[in-house]
This record gives structure tokens, C-alpha cells and sequence, in this order.
């Protein structure tokens, strides 16, 4: 089995929020799948499982909110059998262009809070993981905090829901054909990125 991972913050209060882009992917995966998000798990998440693509995957949205989704992920790998080669964090990243995804093997935290809480909790950082960029392409972001709980309006939703599914792609890729093969063909970069 693998586990994909789609960081966000629960409630509707939250919904369709740059924060909440890593929700929104697996609803889509879900939805497409033909399966639902029924099973509250150790009341720490909520899981979806079922076959996408040719693999037999479990879909996991925390629900302790962004800032301890390590949790989530720790308890998951605790009751089931899983190596973090079998993980894939989906999540959003201020430092990328609005409209871009990276999909990456490892490395820092960049500091996102959830992806901190799950290196914390997971003691590495050498999973898998998918960024979807949700940098304004009108400039510098005053406040950050602000920025990643407000709702998407006009343009910008427009755009992120295209990038959502486009993210969703990805990740079906990266399950029926590898981590390689998904980076190189949906890693995608705006003009002036310098990622």
C-alpha cells in the first residue's frame, strides 16, 4: 500500500485557501478513484482507501491542523506497515510561482510548518513529496499567515483549480510509473522562476 498525504487545515473555514491546496488534491484523487473520505482515523485524520491507477493506495487529510499534521502521518505509520519510501506529502509552497508544482525527494522543511511537524515526527526528511507553488504572480506577500487563509477569489482560483488537478495527474503518474518518471515529466516551472 501507499500513503499520499494532502496537508491542510480542517473545517470549512478553510476550504479552497492556499493552505489547503494539499486537501483539495485528495479530494480530487478520491473523487476520481470512485472512493470517499468515510474512516476517521485514531481521530488524528481522515482516510480514504481504495486502487488508483494500479496501486493500492490510502488517501489521509489530518485533521489536527497544519502545524502538528505529524502526527497524522506518525500515527498512520505506526498502525500499518509502511516504509517512508511508501509516503508522499502533498503541500503547498509560498516560495514557488503560483501555478507550479516540484516534486522532491527529500530535503528541508523550507519553513512550512507541517512538513516541519512530519521531519519532527518521522525523525527524517527523506520522503517523497509534491509542492504546488501558490506565490502571488503580483509581487511580494506582506503577511504570510494572512495570505495562506484566505480564500482564492477571481484569477487566482481559476488558476489553482487548473493547478489542482494538474497536481492530481501528477500524483497518479508517480504511483503508476515512479518518482522519477512523475518529476520529470509534470515538474513544471513559470517564466522568472528561479526554481
Amino acid at each position: 500500500m501507499r500513503l499520499v498525504v494532502g496537508l491542510g487545515n480542517p473545517g470549512r473555514r478553510y476550504e479552497k485557501t492556499p493552505h489547503n491546496v494539499g486537501f483539495e488534491v485528495v479530494d480530487i484523487l478520491a473523487r476520481r478513484a470512485g472512493i470517499q473520505f468515510r474512516e476517521t482515523f485514531k481521530g488524528v485524520g481522515i482516510i480514504a482507501r481504495g486502487a488508483l491507477g494500479n496501486q493500492d493506495t490510502a488517501l489521509l487529510k489530518p485533521t489536527t491542523f497544519m502545524n502538528l499534521s505529524g502526527e497524522a502521518v506518525g500515527c498512520f505509520l505506526r498502525y500499518h506497515p509502511l516504509d517512508v519510501s511508501d509516503l508522499l506529502i502533498i503541500s503547498d509552497d509560498i516560495h514557488l510561482p503560483m501555478g507550479s508544482l516540484r516534486f522532491r525527494e527529500g530535503g528541508s522543511h523550507g519553513g512550512h510548518k507541517g512538513l516541519l511537524s512530519i521531519i519532527q515526527v518521522l525523525g527524517t526528511d527523506a520522503f517523497a513529496r509534491l509542492r504546488i507553488g501558490i506565490h502571488p504572480s503580483g509581487g511580494e506577500v506582506a503577511d504570510y499567515v494572512r495570505y495562506v487563509l484566505a480564500p482564492w477569489r477571481g484569477e487566482d482560483l481559476k488558476i489553482m483549480s487548473n493547478m489542482e488537478e494538474q497536481a492530481a495527474d501528477a500524483v497518479e503518474c508517480y504511483l503508476n510509473e515512479g518518482f522519477s518518471r512523475a518529476a520529470s515529466k509534470h515538474n513544471k516551472k513559470l517564466p522568472n522562476s528561479n526554481e
